[in-house]
């Protein structure tokens, strides 16, 4: 039986689908650690007052010297450590990066395991992996963005300026989605409507990074969704 177009599919049929594929994909995916393989995510005209909202997320704090050290994110950090270490060997180097992950996909209400899931397979955690189409660093995020929401200074191969990035980006398409993720990551990656993408992401999330006491938002209309 030929399946639906996923145009025509609610959001909740879409992202049933989404996860069965997903699953079906898992076990080709374990222990692979894939090259940058970002697409072209597009520019778009947008409203005055949605590129002074991400500049403004964009330009906030960065990651508090003692942010670490916290209960909430010390047990998280030292599990995903454990699974990082073969990828990233360093352990001052894996530290910082996972508390800028952990802090910054917080501060978007993100789930870290996602945007661990999304570095996984966009750049394959290469700090200075760069895309046929120009998108840079961890979580592949195209230039145009600095000149839109950001300012000259800013370089994307930054650890904290990548995230900062890419996790506004990422939770900016999800509410424009009303909290599809299918559609959002199918944006962020430039590839709306193709299942590639958003099935091979959520496979590396659900093999690689899925952690049970995860008690951050991902988004209520995801966070349902991705549950039924």
């Amino acid at each position: 039986m030929t399946a639906p177009r996923p145009a025509t599919r609610t959001p909740q049929r879409r992202t049933a689908h989404l996860a069965a594929i997903a699953l079906a994909l898992g076990s080709v995916l374990v222990g692979v650690a894939p090259a940058a393989v970002a697409g072209a995510q597009a520019e778009e005209q947008l409203a005055p007052s949605v590129v002074a909202g991400l500049s403004k997320a964009i330009a906030d704090r960065p990651v508090p010297a003692d942010y670490a050290g916290k209960p909430e994110a010390r047990a998280w950090q030292d599990e995903m450590s454990r699974r990082l270490v073969q990828r990233m060997p360093d352990a001052r180097e894996r530290a910082e990066f996972l508390a800028t992950v952990h802090y910054e996909a917080v501060r978007a209400g993100l789930d870290p395991q996602l945007v661990l899931a999304v570095i996984h397979h966009e750049s394959g955690f290469k700090k200075f992996a760069v895309s046929v189409a120009g998108a840079r660093g961890y979580m592949q995020v195209m230039p145009f963005w600095v000149k839109l929401i950001g300012s000259a200074d800013q370089n994307l191969f930054n650890l904290r300026t990548n995230l900062r990035y890419g996790c506004t980006i990422l939770r900016h398409y999800l509410d424009r989605e009303s909290g599809d993720l299918y559609r959002a990551l199918g944006r962020y990656n430039g590839s709306l409507g193709q299942p590639q993408y958003p099935s091979a992401v959520v496979a590396a999330w659900t093999r690689h990074w899925h952690y049970e006491q995860s008690t951050t938002r991902l988004g209520a209309a995801s966070a349902a969704t991705l549950t039924r």
